[in-house]
């Protein structure tokens, strides 16, 4: 890295420490958080007795959900030194996530792909998750939660393979401290961050606490010509009207700006059977030399809640969501019939303007009949979706170029491209859930855990291009999917819990219905998904560590598939399913020694899926869905090696999969080991040197690209230094 790039960090360090130095000073001590080298307990327990939001509207803890609950909590990010969501989510036994550029958000997950996946801000869905999901650095978020398998019930249409929830950092109560962290490493990458929480005062009854949050990122990036800039933003005000009412008004900006993104690296011709690269070109560029994706997000987010009685709670969530995409690329690089050239082509502009504006309102009330405890939950939540996408594409071949000696052009000078969006569709998403939840104790030990969930959904299209048959000037459609789950827990013992249970999704036909055309939902009603899972849940002796175990079966019907007796059009009667176990486990043999890992085994298949062929119906039943390995499995470290330095260690393993629905070209498995140590440096200091992707394996991030696989990152080390005030 070069010395210039350091100053600025060396520079940002000394003033935060200069200002630790001087809060350590008269009564601030005592609201200083100190820096622990090894983790928390919760870390150790994998958060099991902590209340989640995602597993239950009822604010149930893992263990008493009966469902596959996951929580990645601060203290457990930054002891694995995650850098964005995605990265965070290498701890939810049996996902995994990469972000190529046209689908930046893309998850897999029980055998299920991102349309199937529910990925959530703080409770809300986007409803465009392969897009807007795309990964955020990991500085602004308290905690990531994942609940696997069908969960329409909680969170409306779309989670067949579960959802994921990113929850951003909000104000503590009675709480002073700062928070900064600095960091630099290879590819010129620096980050700087910081946080304060503190109390803005009180006029009477009324008590106000602040909490501001910021982050910068950049790099050069390990890919030739591709830099990225990032800047998030998480500021919120916690007032306290009353003993039974509060207000928080929270506030997120998020802007990201990659110049000459990385869009993937062809395969050598023939790209069947195992996927192959020519190592030449692992680190090369071929998007046009001014290629770009930029993207701005803000958030907005009001919640009152109001304590009426003790056993009665409400709670009215109003939001605001604004984000507006660009891209101008050229997107698919493809070897020619002697691997001497490699042909360019698919030069897209394209812009998203999108605006997701809602309310919800939460009524949660505790009863009892008699002996028996009843708890409930209900509520409303009423959305509006709109967005307008501006493409204009070509899919000629832009240039053929040699694969390691070669010069792109600039965007626009591509034949045929001229700058300016005009609007495609426009699409107006209107959504109305009723829903409801509750869990009664059958006995002392065993409760039944029941929800429902009824959503209206209206889908009006504007067509601002010229009308077809196949592409009418207006046209809407509207669905009403009703889904539900019941569960059974048993506490066999007071560390020990089993649980059954039976839940169902309902899901878009063309996967997204912000951008679906009309052909892809004319004839279709939502999909359907079910899945019937049992596991448990277990706390070592003494908080030792602990287990969970899930089995679970899923099945999705109505999926779209190509008409065997017209490939031309597709008809409602497809068929995917999978099988599988997860396992993961926290356990401290003894008290420097930390171990924490999990393995996840699924067997997913096309049961009934036919596909268009160059105009030939061809099935695919038996087959695997394309980016989903049957075995995956992660296994972390940390050993305080003293009370000052602490040393881990991490391996990751992800078993080959399938690039194509026809299964004709692949990836091998791959094995990433990762590395750190960390130095505390005074009570409130500590230095981290992290290396990943240690043997600087060659691997694919996602292989459904083909011709091309999307590589994931070699060899990167950084140093980082984090405070606490």
């Amino acid at each position: 890295m070069p010395v210039c790039t350091l100053r600025p960090l060396a520079a940002a360090l000394a003033a935060a420490l200069a200002c630790g130095a001087q809060a350590q000073t008269g009564d601030d001590r005592r609201s200083m958080d100190p820096i622990n080298v090894r983790g928390t307990p919760p870390a150790e327990t994998l958060s099991l007795d902590d209340p989640t939001a995602t597993g239950s509207r009822l604010g149930l803890t893992p263990r008493e959900t009966p469902a596959a609950v996951t929580v990645i909590d601060r203290a457990t990010i930054d002891l694995r030194g995650a850098i964005d969501t995605q990265d965070i989510l290498r701890g939810v036994p049996g996902v995994t996530a990469s972000s190529p550029p046209g689908s930046a958000g893309s998850i897999f997950w029980r055998g299920f792909s991102t349309t199937n996946i529910t990925q959530l801000f703080n409770g809300i869905s986007v409803q465009y998750d392969a897009i807007a999901a795309r990964p955020v650095d990991s500085w602004i978020y308290d905690r990531v939660e994942a609940i696997a398998g069908p969960s329409s019930f909680l969170f409306g249409a779309g989670a067949v393979g579960g959802s994921v929830n990113y929850v951003t950092k909000l104000p503590v109560r009675d709480a002073r401290f700062v928070h900064a962290r600095a960091s630099g490493g290879n590819y010129d990458t620096t980050q700087l961050s910081a946080g304060v929480n503190a109390a803005l005062g009180s006029t009477g009854a009324v008590a106000h606490t602040g909490r501001l949050d910021v982050n910068r990122s950049a790099s050069l990036g390990w890919v030739d010509g591709q830099e990225r800039e990032a800047w998030q933003l998480a500021a919120s005000v916690l007032s306290d009207l009353g003993p039974r009412l509060s207000h928080t008004l929270a506030y997120e900006y998020q802007h990201e700006k990659v110049d000459r993104p990385y869009w993937g690296t062809p395969l050598l011709v023939p790209t069947t059977g195992e996927g192959r690269i020519d190592p030449r070109t692992r680190f090369e560029n071929y998007n046009s030399i001014d290629g770009i994706y930029e993207q701005t997000v803000q958030w907005a987010r009001s919640i009152l809640e109001w304590r009426p009685a003790p056993a009665t709670a409400v709670r009215n969530t109003a939001y605001l969501y604004d984000a507006l995409r660009d891209y101008r690329n050229v997107e698919v690089y493809r070897y020619n019939a002697t691997n001497t050239l490699v042909d360019r082509s698919a030069a897209l502009l394209q812009r998203h303007d999108q605006r997701l504006i809602g309310d919800r309102v939460e009524v949660t009330h505790r009863t009892r009949f008699g002996t028996i405890e009843s708890d409930w939950a209900a509520g409303l939540d009423y959305s509006v979706n709109k967005q307008t996408r501006f493409p204009r594409s070509l899919s000629a071949v832009v240039s053929s170029v040699d694969p390691v000696d070669f010069t792109t052009e600039n965007f626009f000078s591509v034949p045929g491209m001229v700058p300016g969006f005009d609007p495609d569709r426009s699409h107006r998403l209107e959504t109305l859930a009723l829903f409801a939840e509750n869990r009664t104790r059958l006995l002392s030990n065993v409760a039944l855990v029941t929800a429902l969930r009824h959503d209206r959904i209206d889908l009006d299209v504007v067509n601002h291009r010229t009308a077809s048959a196949s592409d009418p000037a207006s046209w809407s459609r509207d669905w009403q999917p009703t889904t539900g789950r019941a569960g059974v827990v048993w506490d066999v013992a007071r560390t020990l819990s089993v649980y059954a249970q039976y839940a169902t999704a309902a899901d878009p036909p063309a996967g997204i219905l912000t951008t679906a055309t009309f052909t892809q939902v004319r004839d279709f009603d939502l999909t359907t998904g079910r899945q019937v899972e049992a596991g448990g849940k277990w706390i070592l002796p003494d908080g030792r560590g602990a287990m969970t175990l899930a089995a679970y079966r899923i099945e999705r019907k109505n999926l779209a598939i190509s008409d065997p007796s017209n490939p031309g059009t597709t008809v409602p009667v497809g068929k995917q399913s999978s099988r599988g176990i997860e396992l993961a486990a926290s356990f401290r043999p003894v008290r420097p020694l930390l171990l924490q890992g999990d393995f996840s085994w699924v067997d997913a298949q096309f049961d009934d899926f036919t596909e268009n062929v160059a105009g030939v119906a061809v099935s695919r039943a038996g087959n695997r869905p394309p980016n989903v390995p049957a075995r995956v499995g992660n296994l972390w470290l940390a050993w305080d090696a003293t009370s000052a330095l602490q040393v881990g260690a991490d391996v990751r393993y992800v078993s080959s999969r399938f690039g194509n629905a026809a299964n004709t070209v692949s990836d091998d498995a791959y094995t990433l080991l990762g590395g750190y140590a960390t130095w505390k440096l005074a009570r409130n200091a500590a230095l981290t040197a992290r290396v990943r992707n240690a043997t600087d394996e060659v691997y694919a991030a996602s292989v459904t690209g083909a011709p091309m696989f999307y590589l994931g990152a070699p060899r990167t080390w950084e140093i980082e230094l984090r405070a606490s005030f």
